[in-house]
């Protein structure tokens, strides 16, 4: 009877354990390096969550059509640690520059961010580029 236990336990946290691993992944796996893409935008909406956040980024083309792409960029916890928050990110609605690449599964208006530049000139390293 103990033995069913303990076992029934262990695959339950096996289970657990492949969930958390397969629901997290790399940014080579997901994104590719040599689709750069420069979006200029308002960011609309920041998802703070784990494991990454998600910038929203509204982006007008010229003929006045608004896109909002999702920028992945690094976990909350790194974030903190480099004392930045999504405040700051988000900042006052002004424009924003994103260095990005695109998904590399071709879906539309998804990439990972590396470096957000503002219109004061600010702007925040996020990665590596």
């Amino acid at each position: 009877m103990t033995k069913g236990v303990f076992g029934a336990l262990a695959a339950c946290c096996l289970a657990a354990a492949a969930g958390s691993a397969s629901a997290h992944h790399s940014v080579a796996g997901q994104f590719d390096s040599s689709k750069p893409v420069q979006l200029t935008g308002v960011i609309s909406k920041i998802d703070w969550v784990n494991p990454h956040i998600y910038i929203h980024l509204d982006v007008k083309d010229e003929k006045g059509v608004v896109t909002t792409w999702r920028l992945e960029t690094l976990p909350t916890a790194m974030m903190r640690k480099a004392g930045l928050t999504s405040q700051m990110l988000i900042a006052d609605g002004s424009k924003v520059t994103a260095n990005a690449i695109l998904a590399r599964d071709g879906t539309q208006a998804l990439g990972w961010v590396s470096k957000l530049t503002y219109e004061d000139g600010h702007y925040y390293q996020l990665a590596g580029e």
